[in-house]
């Protein structure tokens, strides 16, 4: 059991958004929840998609390979089977509660194929952008199977699996410097509360995949998105649920830096993507 200390200031609702249903890939079904107009307020993270369905025609085709630079993707598989591979030459299978994070830096080409032909396949892939002076970095890639991921249980009855940053004690599997992301998986059975220390200027957001939770006197239903308001003086976020419930919590550090995107590229400047066009074109990606 982990026992943090009581918030004294806990995060406000900001807003309450539903996501757009969409497909990409191949025609995969999915639901994208942090669109493009919100990355200048939940900077750091650059997009957040959730997927989920056992009708195999919604996902078999998978996402052939495609290119990315400049950001990081983070993949968490609640159901199914995912093959990933890359052109530095990693693969890896990816499934049931497990998660792959891949750093793209200055470029690397990847496809993440379904390993099963019936039954459920739910996850979420979330961006995480890179500062400028690390966008061409070398490419990254690590697999982690749910028993890997760091978890805990409070006293107050939340599991936490803590996929990045810390909680109560806990460090996650992934930590990063500048950007200092926090990234939980929590399960409130009914009656259940978790309290996570969050710095003011964190931008901060859950999104809520099963049941409902309350969070400052305000109910957050299923499949919705709250983004938390950066009130300073807060000290982090007060969750309770009436019924089992599960969400991510995700928070970071902004970089307040331009962001543009074209596609899967992800830089500072037009001449940054004129380049990572070129250089994708001319194949030197993740040479």
């Amino acid at each position: 059991m982990t026992q943090a200390p009581p918030l004294s200031s806990p995060r406000r609702i900001e807003r309450l958004i539903s996501g757009q249903p969409t497909s990409d890939g191949a025609g995969v079904k999915l639901t994208r929840v942090l669109t493009n107009d919100l990355q200048q307020r939940l900077d750091p993270f650059l997009m957040l998609d959730a997927f989920g369905s056992d009708q195999a025609d919604d996902y078999i085709a998978g996402f052939p390979d495609h290119p990315h630079r400049g950001f990081e993707t983070v993949t968490y598989m609640i159901a199914g089977r995912m093959r990933h591979r890359d052109s530095a030459g990693n693969e890896g299978l990816l499934e049931n509660g497990g998660v792959q994070w891949m750093t793209a830096g200055r470029g690397v080409i990847h496809s993440e194929l379904p390993e099963q032909e019936e039954g459920l396949m739910e996850g979420f892939q979330l961006w995480l952008n890179l500062p400028g002076a690390r966008k061409m970095q070398a490419p990254w890639y690590r697999d982690f199977k749910a028993p890997e991921l760091p978890r805990l249980r409070t006293a107050e009855g939340a599991e936490v699996t803590v996929i990045a940053g810390q909680s109560a004690g806990t460090a996650g599997a992934v930590q990063r410097e500048v950007t200092e992301p926090l990234y939980l998986d929590i399960h409130l059975p009914a009656g259940a509360h978790f309290e996570q220390a969050l710095p003011a200027s964190h931008n901060a957001f859950i999104y809520v995949y099963r049941g409902q939770v309350q969070l400052g006197g305000q109910t957050v239903p299923v499949q919705k998105m709250a983004i938390l308001a950066n009130d300073a003086g807060s000290d982090g976020v007060r969750l309770q649920a009436d019924q089992d419930s599960r969400l991510l919590l995700i928070a970071g550090r902004p970089l307040r830096e331009p962001i543009v995107q074209y596609g899967p590229f992800v830089m500072n400047t037009k001449q940054e993507i004129y380049q990572a066009v070129t250089d994708f074109q001319s194949g030197q990606f993740a040479r």
